[in-house]
């Protein structure tokens, strides 16, 4: 009998996602301590020494037994890795989470991050057995709402004060995304 996996590893044209591991100590830290990818990430401080990338790293392990996971984007022509997205925040009773994302700067506009997450979001409606997934955006990160409106998330509005970062509070835009919608324009997405 086969256990159920809610984060199995994915594979789309370009990608290969995979579950962050210790060998990517080095590339962690490379995408978190880049001033460019981490501008609207009000959650967290830039890194600023590889402890911080072996903290995020143990943090994301053992996604099966704690409920929530971060995937590497790995390039399948070059085995290079380029990104992260992943689940947080798990409402089991509610069948709701929170999806996040990242992607470094050269690898912007070019189709790759629209990839990894439609991947990932029918992972998470059909091994997760999701029913809503949440996205907060700050509100001038014009690429990821860009994003997520392509990818049918809809905006809710301001979430007012979400986080407070270097003594000021800043608001996000509450997107969400329902599975019956998804199901309604997959076709459009891909």
């Amino acid at each position: 009998m086969s256990v159920q996996r809610f984060f199995p590893e994915l594979e789309t044209r370009r990608l290969k996602l995979r579950n962050v591991n210790s060998e990517d100590i080095d590339f962690i830290f490379k995408l978190f301590s880049d001033e460019k990818v981490c501008e609207f990430l009000y959650d967290e401080e830039i890194f600023i020494k590889k402890e911080e990338a072996i903290e995020f790293i143990e943090w994301n392990s053992k996604p099966e037994k704690r409920g929530f996971n971060r995937w590497v984007l790995v390039k399948k022509d070059c085995n290079e890795q380029i990104g992260t997205c992943g689940y947080d925040l798990w409402d089991r009773t509610n069948n709701i989470a929170e999806i996040g994302y990242d992607l470094l700067y050269e690898f912007w506009g070019q189709g790759y991050m629209k990839e990894a997450l439609i991947s990932a979001i029918e992972s998470g409606f059909s091994n997760m057995r999701l029913n809503r997934i949440n996205a907060y955006v700050a509100l001038n990160n014009k690429n990821s709402i860009k994003l997520l409106e392509n990818l049918g998330f809809k905006n809710e509005g301001i979430y007012r004060d979400k986080h407070l970062f270097r003594g000021n509070y800043y608001d996000h835009y509450s997107f969400s995304l329902l599975k019956r919608d998804w199901k309604k324009q997959t076709v459009d997405v891909q």
